[in-house]
């Protein structure tokens, strides 16, 4: 058999100096292996290549979670960081009617939503004036409203967050703008002892921006420092 070496000179010293080269290449390194293989023969179990096949299908997989997780924690960041944009928007209004209005525009914005509606349950049946000017934003409703549209009617318990798809949205909450909702976020607020519960609802054309198999941690903390703001201005 020739020992005369069939490499290019120049390739075969590259080798020689830098054999890393080969062995961080998977590809030239399962060409390798494949062709020792051959060399062997049929009748002969390679272990030792059956072995690193499986160390590769692990490591491939170890690769695909590893980039799910930093995937994961970046989008749950750039949500950290939309929510805390949100609240600081929220909080600079010094009085209640220009923190409904920012409410749907400003912060609606920040959350990248297309509507956001605050609707408070109330005993009286007049007819609030400010209700007149601020009709875009604030919907009242009867008492027990809340509880029957996040339930959808249903005896079911009541969420304090709950995500869902839509075919529309409901007239009695979004009124003109109900035909283009297609998912919502109904957040259900607590202003204290004594007092009707409320709902923040946050809607979407996107029928796939909200839904039941996403996380709610960050909308209920956004609703939990809503519902206080809301109790300085109801006070």
């Amino acid at each position: 058999m020739s020992t005369t070496p069939v490499l290019d000179a120049n390739l075969r010293q590259k080798i020689i100096s830098e054999p890393d080269v080969i062995l961080d290449d998977k590809d030239l390194m399962r060409a390798l292996v494949a062709a020792n293989e051959r060399a062997m023969g049929n009748n002969i179990i390679d272990l030792r290549g059956i072995a690193m096949e499986r160390l590769e299908a692990r490591l491939d997989r170890l690769e695909d979670t590893h980039r799910s997780v930093i995937a994961a924690a970046y989008e749950n960041l750039a949500g950290t960081n939309q929510i805390h944009r949100a609240i600081l928007r929220m909080m600079e209004p010094l009085n209640f009617e220009s923190f409904l209005r920012d409410l749907g525009g400003p912060v609606a914005e920040v959350l990248r939503v297309d509507s956001i509606k605050l609707v408070l349950e109330t005993a009286q049946t007049d007819e609030d004036p400010v209700l007149k000017r601020l009709g875009g934003v604030l919907t009242v409703a009867r008492a027990g409203f809340v509880d029957d549209y996040i339930t959808a009617g249903r005896n079911a318990p009541v969420r304090p967050v709950t995500l869902r798809q839509v075919h529309e949205g409901d007239l009695r909450v979004y009124g003109e703008d109900a035909g283009f909702v297609r998912s919502e976020a109904c957040l259900k607020l607590d202003f204290g002892p004594n007092r009707l519960p409320g709902m923040l609802v946050l809607a979407s054309e996107d029928p796939h921006q909200f839904s039941p198999q996403q996380a709610t941690d960050l909308l209920a903390f956004f609703a939990g420092v809503f519902e206080r703001t809301m109790r300085r201005w109801l006070a």
